[in-house]
């Protein structure tokens, strides 16, 4: 009969209890008891009787502790279901994304700017982020989030320099982000990066100036928008990014690229393209040589002066 009487007993305490009738966001405190948590969830209206569950987790619940951190306790969980969310761990996750190409002083100030998140950082080390999505808990150090977010570029950067072509042209895995950050600054497709890269590629395995225009925009914002026309002085400006200036790579990486484009500039798309020039479609047209090229510029001069861009 004793089974009887415990069937009874969870039946009367599952009466008094009750179930959430809402999505509910709670905290639970670091070090909170479980009297005071079942007060917390009554109070914010994940359980309607702090009481009855807690009768409940003495009489029927596991005795694993309650962990700290933020839950959703989700509509139509009852007590025994609520009692468990929090004694799982598995704490509510929020992302930040970090979009491919986007500067490191963007990636800081998007933390800074991520309120549930606790402390400050400084600007990375350019091209030290792998852009993506990443998980963090209210109340996590932001310096928590951005190590993750730089080990995850070391990672990723270990296992495509193992997997680089011969065909590549940089010497270094510094080198792999430094081309791979114009890649990803120079074409928003990713049917394109390989075949930009193998530009480049070309340009830098013969000797012949990059003429990229981020490399250029970069000492000027640190990788923000200009807002306006590069000044014939910025092109003349040689300070090390500017690839107008000098052949070979920049000093270093002007973004944080992607994955996609790192793996491009180390197996770079085979072409004899030495140049390339928008197509007022979102892409590229690309040319071997520079009567081929000033041909297609004429064209795209031609596009945008019939949209009244010029």
């Amino acid at each position: 009969m004793k089974w009887l009487f415990c069937l009874f007993l969870a039946l009367l305490l599952t009466a008094c209890g009750g179930v959430a009738e809402k999505d509910v966001t709670v905290v639970v405190a670091e070090g909170s008891s479980l009297t005071a948590a079942a007060k917390m969830l009554e109070d914010k209206g994940a359980i309607k009787s702090a009481n009855a569950f807690l009768r409940q987790a003495k009489l029927l619940g596991s005795d694993e502790p309650i962990k700290p951190g933020e839950y959703e306790v989700k509509a139509g969980m009852d007590d025994a279901e609520v009692l468990t969310l929090i004694q799982s761990g598995k704490t509510l996750q929020r992302f930040v994304t970090i979009p491919e190409g986007m500067p490191s002083v963007l990636v800081q100030e998007r933390l800074m700017a991520t309120e549930l998140l606790t402390g400050e950082v400084a600007v990375p080390a350019e091209g030290s982020v792998l852009p993506d999505s990443y998980a963090y808990v209210r109340g996590e150090p932001r310096a928590a989030v951005l190590k993750r977010m730089q080990d995850a570029m070391g990672k990723t950067l270990a296992e495509l320099w193992a997997q680089r072509k011969p065909t590549t042209v940089v010497r270094s895995p510094n080198e792999a982000i430094t081309l791979a950050a114009i890649v990803e600054k120079e074409t928003a497709l990713p049917t394109e990066r390989r075949k930009v890269a193998g530009v480049y590629s070309n340009r830098v395995r013969i000797g012949m100036k990059l003429q990229a225009d981020p490399t250029v925009i970069y000492p000027v914002t640190k990788g923000k928008p200009l807002g306006r026309r590069i000044l014939k002085s910025e092109l003349a400006t040689d300070n090390g990014y500017n690839t107008y200036a000098r052949a070979g790579l920049p000093t270093g990486p002007i973004a944080n690229p992607g994955k996609a484009a790192i793996a491009a500039v180390l197996d770079p798309e085979p072409t004899r393209a030495l140049y390339f020039v928008a197509d007022g479609s979102g892409g590229h047209v690309f040319a071997d040589t520079l009567d081929q090229h000033n041909a297609n510029v004429e064209k795209w001069f031609a596009l945008r002066r019939s949209k009244g861009e010029m």
